[in-house]
């Protein structure tokens, strides 16, 4: 292949061009999958507050592995039982700055943790700041909470 003077001065004007566009361009609206697994991070997060057995277990894997910022590991039997015992309660959880990456039939999440809950016992209000990693894994055409880890901020 030969390149000759014309070709070249073509393609070095191409090269700004299309950097303008890329920088001018709206990123594209998120997947459908994207949107799938948003939906039910939001429904996790709603089931947590109302501490709702039967909708955090069609929320989750049975082979769930839920980790505490506490470096405790529930399987999903335990962690059901223990969110939803009585012994405390969530005031508020907020998950902010979520970020949603799909690879293949495995969705990556993330979140600054934000919440308040309340100890039955003495009435304690406790609050936590945590980072959260969440996997979640395509089941059919519904997705489902694999994995999920903490760290204190």
């Amino acid at each position: 292949m030969t390149i000759n003077r014309r070709d070249l001065a073509l393609s070095t004007l191409a090269v700004p061009a299309l950097a303008a566009l890329a920088l001018t361009t709206p990123a594209l609206a998120a997947s459908a999958d994207e949107e799938a697994v948003a939906k039910k991070v939001e429904a996790f997060r709603l089931a947590q507050i109302a501490a709702d057995p039967k909708a955090l277990g069609a929320l989750c894997w049975d082979d769930l592995s839920y980790s505490h910022s506490s470096g405790k590991v529930e399987d999903k039997a335990t962690f059901i039982t223990n969110a939803t015992d009585g012994k405390s309660k969530f005031l508020s959880i907020e998950y902010k700055d979520p970020t949603i990456k799909v690879v293949g039939p495995t969705a990556i999440v993330r979140f600054h943790w934000v919440a308040e809950q309340e100890m039955a016992a003495d009435g304690k209000k406790v609050p936590t700041n945590l980072h959260i990693l969440m996997n979640w894994q395509k089941q059919s055409d519904d997705w489902k909470l694999l994995s999920r880890a903490a760290t204190k901020l």
